[in-house]
């Protein structure tokens, strides 16, 4: 069953504010952006704007955030509102993106994972490519399909664990159980596809070059917690870094 986000919208923007999430999440893409300045730029499976409004700031031209949850884009158009930046905000499937080579840079924080099997994953790549003017960037943070989810490895320390049933084979769904500050928790699931699957359906879009991305550990976050804190995440990172180039 697919997430529903219009309930836990609240929630899971306060989900966003674990360690993590800055410390590498967005270091690493932040590292991952080319110099924006001027450039179009769409942000898919947007959410309440955290990484919208970001790009804004980075500079680029035109920024497009689109989410399939309207409760997500309520909560963006309303920080639209508090601290206008400029930034459009539109409900929409990013299966089913209704643009043609407008923009340089596809972003999306958690899109791909939500592909139930390799013929959703394609729709959406087809979907992102067909978006993109020829040479644009996608440019991505997903469940890491190399994770191999042993059972006796925890990621409490982060705010987070995972749950599977059965083995790892397509479309395996998992369970991310996140912890908020307030002691309550929310669930969210994600289908399990490969590697190579997910390198089939970028190539079969017309992405000429495809890029993993080691995660990336900042300054702050190693100086704050410690180098030991985070080993275990390094190690077994429970996420995918991704750069496609049309």
């Amino acid at each position: 069953m697919t997430t529903d986000y219009d309930p836990i919208a609240e929630d899971y923007r306060r989900a966003k504010q674990q360690p993590w999430r800055s410390h590498i999440e967005a270091y690493t893409l932040d590292a991952m952006l080319p110099d924006l300045a001027g450039k179009a730029v769409i942000d898919i499976a947007c959410g309440e704007g955290f990484y919208t409004r970001r790009l804004r700031q980075k500079g680029a031209a035109r920024v497009l955030g689109v989410d399939l949850s309207a409760g997500m884009i309520d909560l963006a158009r309303q920080q639209e509102a508090a601290a206008p930046l400029g930034v459009d905000y539109r409900v929409g499937d990013g299966k089913e993106l209704a643009f043609d080579a407008e923009f340089d840079i596809a972003f999306a924080a958690y899109f791909l994972n939500y592909a139930h099997d390799r013929g959703e994953l394609r729709q959406m790549c087809d979907a992102v490519a067909r978006s993109l003017k020829p040479g644009g960037r996608f440019i991505t943070v997903n469940c890491s399909p190399m994770l191999d989810f042993d059972p006796a490895r925890s990621y409490r320390q982060y705010g987070f664990e995972a749950k599977i049933q059965g083995a790892l084979v397509e479309g395996t769904p998992i369970v991310w159980q996140i912890f908020l500050d307030d002691g309550s928790t929310i669930e969210i699931e994600n289908y399990y596809l490969d590697q190579q699957i997910h390198e089939d359906a970028f190539r079969a879009a017309g992405f000429r070059e495809v890029y993993w991305r080691a995660p990336r550990l900042s300054p702050e976050g190693e100086q704050g917690f410690g180098r030991d804190f985070w080993k275990p995440f390094l190690d077994n990172p429970t996420v995918a870094f991704i750069d496609c180039v049309k």
